[in-house]
């Protein structure tokens, strides 16, 4: 088990406002709820700061929270560079509705040296998908 990963599995249970670097990531507050290698699943509530004037879940906080835990995923391949989104193809299916708890899947589908390739489900508590997308994460310049 890598480093990364080993990192990412003994804080299981905690939240991003605890340990993420990303200021996005902490103002999602996502929990952490499981990760193996190229799939990490987190737990989110909606909160009203996080809706829009309708109070269901604002499309770009879903496409946030999507596109954080993916980051999340990638980083925890333990690359030498940072990877950053180059495009995010977004599905919104159903509402989520303040309070409703969310759980947030990532899966890498094919890892190459400059191009990832990867998936997101977001679900509700009766495991119906709320939004999907899939995305390419490619190679940059900065060190991690």
């Amino acid at each position: 088990m890598s480093q990364v990963l080993e990192y990412f599995k003994s804080h299981i249970g905690k939240h991003a406002s605890e340990l993420s670097p990303s200021a996005l990531g902490r103002w999602l507050n996502g929990k952490l709820i499981s990760i193996e290698e190229g799939s990490v699943t987190v737990e989110f509530v909606v909160r009203d700061d996080m809706t829009n004037p309708a109070k269901i879940l604002h499309g770009g906080t879903a496409a946030a929270m999507m596109d954080e835990i993916m980051g999340m995923t990638v980083f925890m391949l333990g690359r030498e560079n940072f990877y950053t989104t180059v495009n995010l193809n977004a599905d919104y299916l159903l509402p989520a509705k303040i309070g409703d708890t969310l759980l947030v899947k990532s899966k890498i589908i094919r890892a190459g040296k400059t191009v990832i390739n990867i998936e997101c489900q977001i679900l509700n508590t009766d495991h119906k998908i709320v939004a999907k997308c899939s995305s390419n994460m490619v190679v940059t310049s900065v060190k991690i």
